[in-house]
């Protein structure tokens, strides 16, 4: 059984770094790490040494997805599950190790989908790394969304193979999982699509505030608010939707469902309408969730 700690970093493209860099720092409120390497840039919303990495690329989506790993001990149910179930791995290099200040990490590819999967465990106690908010109390990234055909398989994949635990589920739209022992509701989504595409990326904040505030800046600076605010019965959580410079959808959120490791409430299967989405009534625009390949 795999025991992880949270997810820990995601890997974006993006189409003109200079201008999403910009956006990520200034509107998105992260705080930009320095690497040495001018062409990615880095940033920070927690105490992991980077959290969110933008690259260049000729379309704009979801690069990767890293987890932390609760401790060394397991890479080898890991590895383990990985080989039974036909799964393309391969150790991440030294270099890159050093680069990501990691101690050791596997790389996979999601059979269903060819979504790239990291699993590391850190070089450095948490603490050697501290978030300065600029702007907002981010605490940590929240989740990341994907969607797929392959729903029913992918969702599969996630709980049996990689040991992640199934929260919720809205009848054949998406499926929230977490990485189990992690306590929140969920740390991926996996949704419904005709085809396979980013949906969104989260980052939970500390106040109820920086959601409002957020509000704000977004409105100042003309941003495409796409979904809320509102309140997500489902998880509990205060939401707010908004685009990034390449459409991709981003998410500011507050509070959220905790499970504990042992005696956990069963998962729920919901049925799809509207209230199990936003208790307060918004509606998504059409953009909401479509930007971004995988």
């Amino acid at each position: 059984m795999i025991r992880f700690n949270r997810l820990s970093r995601v890997d974006l493209h993006v189409t003109d770094l200079a201008r999403s860099r910009s956006f990520y720092e200034q509107i998105v409120a992260l705080q930009p790490v320095a690497t040495g390497d001018d062409a990615v840039a880095s940033f920070r919303c927690s105490d992991d040494f980077v959290s969110v990495r933008l690259l260049p690329g000729k379309s704009a989506g979801l690069r990767s997805a890293a987890w932390e790993l609760q401790d060394a001990a397991q890479f080898e149910p890991l590895e383990q599950t990985l080989q039974a179930s036909m799964t393309p791995y391969e150790s991440i290099s030294q270099g890159e190790c050093a680069s990501l200040r990691i101690e050791r990490g596997l790389r996979a590819r999601d059979p269903n989908n060819g979504v790239t999967l990291e699993f590391f465990t850190l070089a450095a106690p948490r603490q050697t790394y501290v978030f300065s908010p600029s702007t907002a109390k981010i605490m940590h990234l929240g989740h990341v969304v994907f969607a797929t055909p392959k729903y029913q398989e992918t969702v599969g994949y996630f709980e049996k193979v990689l040991n992640f635990a199934r929260s919720d589920a809205v009848e054949n739209s998406i499926t929230f999982m977490r990485s189990f022992p992690n306590p929140f509701h969920h740390g991926i989504g996996i949704a419904h699509g005709d085809t396979p595409h980013f949906h969104h990326l989260n980052f939970m904040v500390s106040d109820i505030d920086d959601v409002g505030r957020l509000h704000t800046r977004l409105k100042k600076g003309q941003v495409p608010i796409v979904y809320g605010p509102g309140r997500h019965p489902i998880s509990t959580s205060i939401f707010l939707y908004f685009l990034d410079p390449d459409g991709m959808t981003l998410e500011y959120s507050f509070g959220m469902e905790t499970f504990p490791e042992e005696g956990a409430r069963e998962p729920r299967l919901l049925p799809r309408v509207p209230e199990w989405s936003d208790s307060w009534g918004s509606v998504p625009e059409p953009r909401f969730g479509k930007g971004g390949v995988l």
